[in-house]
């Protein structure tokens, strides 16, 4: 037998924890250095394993829906420069029906064994979802869930009646039954909700509010739209909060920043990751890196090619990581606050934006008070507070609004 080649999750990845979500290759199939064979999900993005070496691919040890820590081993090839030599043609299902060779026990993968010793399942009575039929973690955990509904309904048919049962004065007809589905959880969806908990559990998250009106960046929005627009860029309201953010940042730097035990680590790069949705799927948050050497159309150059690659799925791992300041524009969806926003650790604030609306405010003009109709929308800071002070926060959301009510024209 030719030496066989270890397939390896990366060891560096962006995300808390990576599942297998797809084999692009089969048993026994030919493949070349480099050919993408597997798909790696987490809750930022989806990245391709690539083949280490030509040859065949022998091996299959994680499936759909395993969890791949980094570095660890999804599969093996057989190295055609050790001399594996693949056959010509598919061996007919006849010869293994009548071969004498002993058949080989089903391979089950990590997850699906530790599974069985917890449930006490034989993997082999349950019908496979993956690819060829193979057991998932996904069907040991069906089927678990199937088996304890069983024994609570056993369970509640043979109870005995209490020797004194309380006095009835009504006979309660039975309700009807719940209708129900179930919807497996995905990768992504799992690892967001690690992650949003971790969060949660780490820093104690405070919130400040402020309302901020978009008049001035209305305004030259509607002058300069049209030229960037001939360039092939669109000069969104998100990238005049990018902007806005990198002045405050510039104001109090220690909102950019990371806590740690014994200091507080402050970036001097603004790396700003914007939450982008991707419906029922979840949430990705690609990240402008060092916005604060870009320009208000560099900006929005960087959102747009960000942006459309997301919700293509054609990021990749560099296009998420190193994030220092994250935006979550909520209001795109109609909310008009949404309190605490929470921060993507290890971060040590979150901005919210919501819905931009006409509202009846007072404005002074000549000294005397107006009531006038602007566009307005309220922008949060959810803030660590081991890291941050309310007087940050404040002078932050102070400086961020200033920027956008008095931008030049």
């Amino acid at each position: 037998m030719g030496e066989l080649v270890d397939i390896n999750a990366p060891v560096e990845r962006e995300g808390t924890k990576a599942v297998v979500r797809n084999w692009l290759r089969k048993i026994g199939e030919s493949v070349k250095s480099g050919d993408p064979l597997v798909e790696l999900e987490t809750d930022k993005v989806t990245q391709e394993v690539p083949a280490p070496a030509d040859g065949v691919l022998k091996e299959i040890l994680m499936e759909n829906g395993d969890n791949a820590t980094p570095g660890a081993v999804l599969g093996r090839i057989g190295s055609r420069a050790a001399g594996v030599d693949l056959p010509a043609s598919p061996v007919p299902a006849v010869t293994l029906e009548t071969s004498s060779a002993p058949a080989q026990p089903p391979h089950y993968s990590p997850a699906v064994r530790r599974a069985a010793d917890e449930y006490g399942i034989d993997p082999a009575t349950v019908a496979g979802t993956g690819r060829d039929g193979r057991i998932t973690r996904a069907d040991m955990d069906r089927a678990f869930a199937a088996k304890t509904e069983h024994f609570e309904a056993a369970a509640e048919i043979s109870a005995p009646e209490p020797q004194t049962p309380a006095p009835r004065t009504v006979s309660a007809e039975p309700g009807p039954a719940l209708r129900s589905r179930r919807i497996p959880h995905s990768g992504m969806r799992t690892a967001i909700a690690t992650h949003m908990l971790q969060s949660m559990t780490t820093a104690p998250h405070v919130t400040a509010v402020f309302e901020a009106d978009f008049s001035a960046i209305m305004r030259h929005r509607d002058a300069h739209k049209a030229k960037l627009a001939a360039e092939g860029i669109t000069l969104s309201y998100t990238a005049y909060i990018v902007s806005a953010c990198v002045t405050a940042m510039r104001a109090v730097p220690e909102v950019n920043s990371r806590w740690h035990g014994d200091a507080l680590e402050v970036f001097d790069d603004i790396n700003i990751g914007v939450g982008t949705a991707l419906g029922d799927k979840g949430l990705i948050v690609p990240v402008i890196h060092q916005a604060q050497h870009l320009s208000l159309a560099g900006i929005a150059a960087k959102l747009q090619d960000l942006t459309s690659r997301a919700r293509s799925n054609t990021l990749n791992a560099a296009d998420v990581r190193g994030g220092t300041f994250t935006i979550s524009n909520h209001g795109v969806s109609g909310s008009l606050v949404a309190a605490p926003i929470i921060i993507n650790q290890p971060q040590s604030a979150i901005l919210g934006v919501g819905k931009l609306e006409k509202r009846v405010v007072v404005r002074e003009v000549d000294g005397v008070d107006t009531i006038q109709i602007r566009p307005m929308a309220y922008v949060s800071l959810t803030i660590d507070h081991r890291a941050l002070d309310g007087h940050q926060t404040n002078t932050w959301l102070n400086h961020f609004v200033q920027t956008l009510e008095s931008w030049p024209q």
